[in-house]
């Protein structure tokens, strides 16, 4: 199945994303009415939808998995611990944060509730499938030169399941709207990674950010 066919489908049972969206699709109002949508299950638990911030237009779009628990009762995408650690793995590899729009694949957070605490789970495919149409009127709205696909849940909405963070990270892919996508480990993974294994994926990331960093500066 290609990437495009992949991205058409959407969840048995629920109208398209498109539905919830506004005559006029600019960001702030696509901003206030993805809290509304009900293309997926996941809205039922979540407290509200997250949209994507930063930009607009931008040359660097930065698109994650899912909001986490802060961000779901925040509001804003990267807000968490996986956003302190992308916070400071940009500013080593001399990005600017306010330079770059920060997006989720997925708009609403999912979860498994553990006592109080809600952990994380892993979206469909699905899922993402029946949110892409708002990623991808982020990429029309946005119009980034680059797009860094943090995690494998943005490299499976973005370029397809024979795509593999893994095996692919660092390298260079492009697609039909976006001429320049890079996969590369989400901060998420970071954070949990085993002390043993931690340094050398921080390297291996901070080696994919200096090579988004030299390509932002090679384009100006």
């Amino acid at each position: 199945m290609s990437p495009a066919t992949e991205r058409a489908a959407r969840a048995p049972g629920f109208p398209p994303a498109e539905r919830f969206m506004p005559a006029r699709r600019t960001l702030p109002a696509l901003r206030r009415a993805v809290d509304a949508c009900r293309a997926c299950p996941l809205y039922h638990r979540a407290t509200q939808g997250v949209f994507g911030e930063g930009p607009a237009p931008t040359r660097l779009m930065m698109v994650g998995e899912q909001p986490g628990d802060r961000e779901d009762l925040a509001g804003r995408p990267f807000v968490g611990a996986a956003g302190r650690m992308l916070d400071r793995m940009l500013e080593e590899a001399g990005l600017e944060r306010e330079e770059i729009y920060l997006t989720n694949a997925v708009k609403h957070f999912k979860f498994e509730q553990r006592g109080k605490r809600r952990i994380h789970k892993k979206p469909s495919v699905t899922e993402v499938q029946a949110c892409f149409p708002w990623l991808e009127v982020e990429l029309a709205r946005v119009r980034p030169e680059m797009v860094v696909c943090l995690g494998a849940t943005a490299v499976r909405a973005l370029l397809g399941r024979a795509v593999s963070v893994e095996r692919d990270r660092g390298k260079v892919f492009r697609t039909d709207g976006v001429q320049w996508v890079m996969p590369t480990y989400h901060p998420s993974a970071l954070v949990r990674a085993p002390e043993r294994v931690r340094e050398r994926a921080r390297a291996a990331f901070l080696e994919d950010l200096g090579m988004v960093a030299a390509r932002l500066r090679s384009l100006h």
